[in-house]
């Protein structure tokens, strides 16, 4: 740890600083640095090691892939806003990249993360390398092209607008088990809401909700709790599951699938009712699993 980073260059660009971490021996001239998600250290580790690098002599650079947001779409576009729902537990906010703006007079999109941090990370690297080769915006530190692979761009905004309800929906569930807070719910309803959008527009949210209603009246469900399951097939066709004493509303949809896919008949079962019961039985009796 440094003390005062990313803030302190001086002591950052030293012998106590980076040159305090050790230095990753390699032997190919590109090196790919990946960890499992945002503040886990990939910059940290890039920079100190271009630090060791020009200490010895060798040019080396820095760049990273960077989906996105996607820089040459529009700021609210429905890909870039489905970006901004993945990360709503961050409050990360999509927003246009000033820097790139000035050094070039183009729009560009980043996220505010990168735009603030990028005059910190500029000043690093104009003192541990070649200044010719320092980026003048973070848009220009990332590798992105795709933008440049939509050829059909209503395709990618409906797809775009299924996925900003299918986070709000996770989000609401994360809730509802104590792993998400209620601020996230709300940057990803808020998001929705700027498009028009409503779970509703997710076909398969009203038909569950129908088989949820559907398996009450028939008597179905458990100890009292009735839910419902659905998803759409390649063809249109919604399949719906409910849950019984035996399943969940999932695993009954799952089966429920497998059926029409296979053109199985509904009154014919997949598992025999005998192993299910022993499956049952051997969850709440021999492992005291009542649930």
């Amino acid at each position: 740890l440094i003390r005062g980073y990313p803030t302190n260059i001086d002591l950052i660009i030293s012998e106590e600083g980076y040159g305090s971490n050790p230095y990753i021996e390699t032997s190919k001239p590109i090196i790919i640095v990946t960890a499992p998600g945002p503040g886990s250290g990939k910059l940290a580790t890039c920079l100190s090691q271009i630090y060791h690098e020009h200490i010895k002599g060798i040019d080396a650079g820095y760049a990273k892939f960077e989906t996105f947001p996607i820089w040459n779409l529009p700021l609210k576009h429905p890909v870039n806003m489905a970006y901004e729902s993945a990360t709503a537990d961050l409050g990360d906010f999509n927003q246009v990249d000033p820097f790139h703006l000035e050094a070039y007079n183009i729009t560009a999109v980043n996220y505010n993360r990168d735009v603030e941090i990028f005059p910190v990370v500029k000043k690093i690297m104009q003192r541990i390398m070649d200044s010719r080769l320092v980026y003048k915006s973070p848009t220009d530190m990332g590798v992105n092209k795709a933008g440049f692979a939509i050829i059909n761009d209503d395709l990618v905004q409906q797809a775009a607008k299924q996925e900003l309800i299918r986070r709000y929906l996770r989000y609401s569930c994360e809730y509802a088990m104590g792993g998400s807070d209620k601020k996230t719910i709300q940057r990803a309803e808020l998001l929705m809401k700027e498009l028009n959008l409503t779970v509703l527009d997710r076909k398969v949210v009203n038909e569950a909700r129908q088989a949820s209603i559907a398996a009450k009246k028939k008597g179905k469900g458990n100890e009292g709790v009735f839910s419902g399951a659905a998803l759409q097939l390649a063809n249109g066709k919604i399949i719906t599951g409910s849950n019984s004493p035996l399943m969940h509303a999932a695993s009954s949809l799952i089966l429920n699938t497998i059926k029409e896919l296979a053109g199985i008949p509904k009154n014919i079962h997949l598992l025999s009712p005998n192993i299910l019961e022993s499956i049952s039985y051997l969850k709440s009796e021999i492992f005291n699993n009542k649930r």
